[in-house]
Order: C-alpha cells, then structure tokens, then sequence
C-alpha cells in the first residue's frame, strides 16, 4: 500500500513541476538574444584569467565583433595543444580551475579525443535530460509513464581515472547522475550496465526487463532495435504487447526516420517520441513540441551559438553570425563556445532552423561526408585509410568508390555496402571486404562496437562496372569539372542510382 501511495504520488507532483520548468523554458525562448548575449559576456567573464584567455587577449573583448576577432573558428585537433595541458592535468587552461570529467570519443586525424566537461557543464546536460521529458509532460499531459519503469541503453558507466580527472563515455558519465526520485524506475541494474560486451549486456538487459512493466524507453534507435528484436524472439509477442504501458520512445544520435515503420511494426502500435541532441560538447536541443518540426535550440545552458553557411565554409574568412541573423532553411555549421572551454569549436555537424520563434533546428548533417546511420560515427578519412591499407601491397587498384549505409537488407544484420570500381578486379572480393573491415574497426571504435555487438554485419563489396561512376556523374549532369563521388554518404541516394540504371554487377 506503501508503495502505491508514492507512487501516486510522484503522479501527481510531476504536472506542476512540468509546467513550472515550461515557464523557465519560455521566459529564454521569448527572449533569445537577450539570453545569448548575458551567455557570451558570462563565458568570457569567468575565462579572463585561463591561458585560452590570456593568449586571446579577453580582457579586449567587449562586443561579439571583438570576439570574432581574436578567436578563429577551430576543430579539435587546431585546440588539441590546449586540450593536451588539461589532460596532463595543468589547470586554469580553457576554463577556470579542472575539469570533473572527459568525455573520451572517437577521433579523427588526431585518434582519441578528449572533450572537457566541467561541474557547469554536467549540470545543463542532466537538466536538459530532465527538461526534455518535462516539457513533454506540460503539453501533453501524460504521466502515468512515471509509475513504470525506465531503460536507457547505454555505455558502461565505468570509468578511468587520467592525471585527477575521471574519463568515460558521454553515456557513461551521465548514468552517474540518473535523479534520486527515478532510482527506483530506472533499469537496468548497475551490475548489468556495467557489462563491457555489448551483446551479453542486451541478453542480460533482456531478462531483467521481460517481465517489467517498461514505460520509457531510451537509446539510439539501432541499439534499440536489436533489444526489440531479442525481447520479440524470447517472448513470442509485439514489444507493445509485452509491455502494455511503454508510450514514450527517447531517442537520439542518429536520423529516426529510417527506422518509423521497423518500430511501429515491432511495437505493434505507435508511441511518442522525444528527440535529443546531446553531444559530448553539449546538450544543444531536445523536441519541445510533439508536432513541431525540429528541436529547441537550448540558449540558456552555457553555450553560446555562433554559425557559418556550410555552402561558404570551406572558403576564406567565411562569415560569422550568431542566432539574431539566422534564416530558416539554410545549411549552417555550428560553432560553439562553452562552460567547458571550448572556444569558436566547430562540432563538425550542420543544422537548419525550422523556425526562428523559438529557435528550433534539424540536424542536417556533418560539413565532412560520413556515415552515421547506426551511430558509427564513420568518416572519409577511415574509409580512405581502410581501403589504402586493404590493398598495400597487392596488385589491386582502384578506380573510384563510395559506401553506403544499407538499413533493410533482404536478409541478415545491416551493413555497410562498398560500391567499388576495379581497374583490375581481385580475384577473392571477400578476404578484400574483410580487410577492409578490419581497418575500419581499428580506426574507429563506434563501427567497432557495432560489429561485436552485433548490430551491423561486417561490410559487403558491390561491384561497379568499368566506368560507371562516370556514367553516374553524366546521369546526374555533373560529368567532369571540379565534381566528384563522395566517399561516403548516411543515405542510399546514390546506391539507389547505381542500381537504378544498371551500374552494379
């Protein structure tokens, strides 16, 4: 009876919480530029006296035009020297005092890459977490899902300890601040969590669920889907039928709609969805309306927001502006500076505003080709470097190619499928692919952990006829000149094409 009691009673407090954090919520989103600009006097205010900010004359900057002047626009291998004192563990570098944690990610040109996060920084992540699921509450109503359970798929929440500072995926340093009041909801069990191998975790995950009444329900939507398919296989039922009460899908990291229609059938029905936009760098927006199109751009959580039209960021000296001379439906790059340290940091992704009040966006993409259809995170670089090393030393040569993600297969896992155009054709195409796939695993540790995890199979070659990326580029009317094939890309457009017109043998 106890236990009913709370329960109900958390029922019935989240509503005005919800509508209380909704008013917090609205106060900065009607007032924008005002809220961006005490951001971005606060920021410089409190790194005045860091190195970052002595060697970037901070004590001259009054206005954003100053700023713009003293701080280019850097990724992180141009803020690695700096990153590089904090992780050998000299303070007062990029931001005020130490950071509590890194975020340790997959590189590019640079391998590992450790992304600062500090006591401020953590705290917007987590309460952006919370607030997404909040603002759902206030314009829906709906809280019966707070009684139930709750999974989020994540990393290991183990973490390392380098020079003080402890490190540990994203995924994994947040698990480290799931609330008091959700302890109780929140599955799986830490023990569980912490298993390193990905497949045995969801197995475990799967029998310590299966007789749960699960209500929310979090992850990537490829992880999500292999812990769908094994609750299906173990249980006979729909994962809507076997958990009758699960109405909240949270997700976030890759594009959801390829994966709509996969869901609704497994589920056996719909459930809403949330969308987040957390990044190692940042919780940067979460879906604020069920039937608004993009997420809100979170201008009050320590990060102010600067952007570049991806159509001119390649060029020199590429313009510079912050939220107040956006448009809808332009590409831009997003540039950021944060709690954290990071200074004009360009992210790699790209975003489109959907609107301008509020502020809500759509990511478009990254600025570089890549694959992330899965979470992979995959990039031309690695698929460059995987097929330079497949065929050193050997006779094979090749004349031009692009990767695609393939999401529904006929049969088996996903993949990633190569469509290469030989100048001499190997005579074993399979030891070529695994080769391939073996330096795409030890170059980049998210495809990795999808291959062992089982969630894509190891990749598969398609073979182009003799000339027939040019015949693609003719087809397309962009034959010659400056234009090239991607290397990769996180659709099948291409694919389809090549297949359309009969260039894959």
């Amino acid at each position: 009876m106890k236990k009913l009691e709370i329960t109900s009673l958390k029922e019935l407090l989240a509503k005005p919480f919800a509508n209380r954090i909704q008013k917090k919520v609205n106060k900065w989103a009607n007032n924008p530029i005002k809220t961006q600009d005490k951001v971005f006097k606060n920021l410089i205010s409190d790194a005045t006296s860091t190195l970052f900010g002595k060697d970037h004359d901070f004590t001259g900057i009054n206005s954003y035009k100053d700023f713009v002047k003293r701080v280019p626009v850097r990724d992180y291998e141009a803020l690695k020297p700096y990153v590089d004192k904090v992780v050998a563990g000299e303070k007062d570098i990029l931001w005020k005092g130490k950071p509590i944690y890194f975020a340790k990610t997959s590189g590019t040109t640079s391998g590992t890459k450790y992304i600062p996060i500090t006591k401020a920084s953590i705290k917007a992540q987590v309460e952006s977490s919370r607030n997404a699921i909040l603002l759902y509450v206030a314009e829906t109503g709906k809280t019966k899902f707070v009684n139930g359970k709750m999974i989020f798929l994540q990393g290991s929440p183990v973490l390392k300890k380098k020079n003080g500072i402890m490190i540990g995926r994203l995924s994994g340093i947040s698990a480290h601040y799931v609330p008091k009041y959700l302890q109780k909801n929140r599955m799986p069990s830490w023990k569980t969590n912490c298993i390193e191998d990905w497949e045995t975790k969801v197995n475990t995950i799967v029998e310590e669920t299966i007789n749960e009444d699960m209500t929310v329900i979090a992850g990537i939507p490829s992880w999500v889907q292999m812990y769908f398919e094994k609750l299906q296989q173990k249980s006979g039922k729909k994962v809507g039928e076997l958990f009758k009460n699960f109405d909240l899908f949270i997700f976030g990291g890759v594009n959801y709609e390829p994966y709509i229609a996969k869901f609704e059938n497994i589920i056996g029905r719909k459930v809403d969805s949330i969308e987040l936009y957390p990044a190692s760098e940042g919780f940067f927006a979460f879906q604020d309306k069920q039937n608004e199109k993009g997420m809100l751009l979170l201008l009050n959580s320590g990060i102010f927001y600067e952007f570049i039209k991806a159509a001119d960021f390649f060029s020199t000296n590429p313009k510079r502006i912050t939220i107040k001379d956006v448009e809808v439906g332009i590409n831009y790059v997003m540039i950021i500076s944060t709690y954290a340290g990071l200074w004009a940091y360009n992210v790699g992704d790209t975003v489109e505003f959907t609107s301008t009040k509020p502020y809500r966006i759509i990511v478009s993409g990254r600025i570089k080709h890549f694959i992330s259809a899965f979470g992979e995170h995959v990039i031309g670089k690695e698929v460059e470097q995987a097929l330079q090393d497949a065929t050193k030393h050997t006779s094979i040569r090749i004349s031009e190619f692009t990767v695609a993600p393939q999401i529904n297969p006929k049969e088996g896992l996903p993949y990633h499928e190569w469509f290469i155009e030989f100048e001499n054709e190997p005579e074993n195409l399979s030891t070529l692919a695994k080769t391939i796939d073996e330096s795409l695993q030890n170059q980049n540790s998210y495809y990795l952990d999808l291959i062992t995890g089982k969630i894509l199979q190891p990749l598969k070659i398609s073979v182009i006829k003799k000339d027939g990326f040019n015949d693609y580029m003719k087809s397309i009317g962009k034959l010659g000149g400056q234009n090239k094939i991607p290397r990769l890309s996180d659709n099948r457009k291409i694919a389809d094409v090549l297949y359309g017109i009969n260039l894959v043998k």
